[in-house]
């Protein structure tokens, strides 16, 4: 049904990511984004309890979204590669999050509108965080692209280690009860290229963009990052606390 698959690959996206931010809690660079970072993990990862529980209404085999976060095997989960991709450094996860919430505030602005009441409904909580996640992530990318030599260089190395990815955000959503996300690919690329020359950060040339995340084709860290935090609910089935 393409309405359930339209829901899981939003829910693994913010899944997925919600993961990756989390881990940076008791690492950040400073105490504030330490803060920061896990309230970011927090908003998705709500987000994806709300998609995951519609989904498992509309599959309608009595699945919760817990049997759908944790017992899926990595070949199951639809996220695109750019969510899974490491931390690496502060700006690698800077540049992700503006990336990724570049995408997710014009898409819940105009899921606003949808006329399935459920998805209105999470877009309308959803939209007020991706606005905050943009404007946190966009003043770190400028801060730390016309900050100091160091900062500068790892900003553009984050540029080119994500940029084989973003495009696969784009895939087409055949849903209708969902945005097309390809219809938000231009307004995309022009608020990123804004914060880019803002920051002193060229665009790159274009390369070969990966794909396969939405197949289910993933790198091996998605495994890894599965096999952490899917542990508890595989060695202690039905545990409850």
């Amino acid at each position: 049904m393409a309405l359930y698959q339209a829901l899981i690959e939003l829910a693994d996206d913010h899944l997925v990511l919600g993961q990756r931010l989390s881990e940076w809690c008791g690492h950040a660079p400073i105490l504030e984004e330490d803060l920061a970072l896990s309230n970011f993990a927090l908003d998705v990862i709500g987000t994806a309890r709300s998609l995951y529980a519609y989904a498992a209404e509309v599959e309608g085999k009595g699945r919760s979204e817990d049997d759908l976060a944790y017992l899926r095997s990595e070949r199951e989960y639809l996220n695109c590669l750019l969510v899974e991709r490491p931390n690496v450094d502060f700006a690698h996860t800077m540049l992700r999050q503006f990336y990724f919430a570049s995408l997710m505030e014009p898409f819940w602005q105009a899921a606003v509108n949808s006329d399935d009441k459920v998805i209105a409904g999470i877009a309308g909580k959803a939209v007020k965080e991706m606005a905050y996640h943009i404007r946190h992530a966009g003043e770190w990318i400028v801060r730390l692209g016309d900050g100091t030599e160091e900062s500068g260089a790892r900003m553009r190395a984050a540029i080119v280690a994500l940029h084989p990815y973003w495009e696969e955000m784009f895939t087409p959503c055949e849903c209708d009860a969902l945005p097309d996300r390809a219809a938000l690919r231009s307004g995309w690329e022009a608020n990123v290229k804004a914060v880019f020359a803002e920051a002193g950060l060229e665009w790159p040339e274009p390369v070969y963009g990966h794909v396969g995340g939405r197949k289910g084709e993933h790198s091996e860290v998605l495994g890894r990052m599965l096999s952490d935090m899917q542990y508890l609910q595989r060695a202690h089935p039905g545990a409850t606390w």
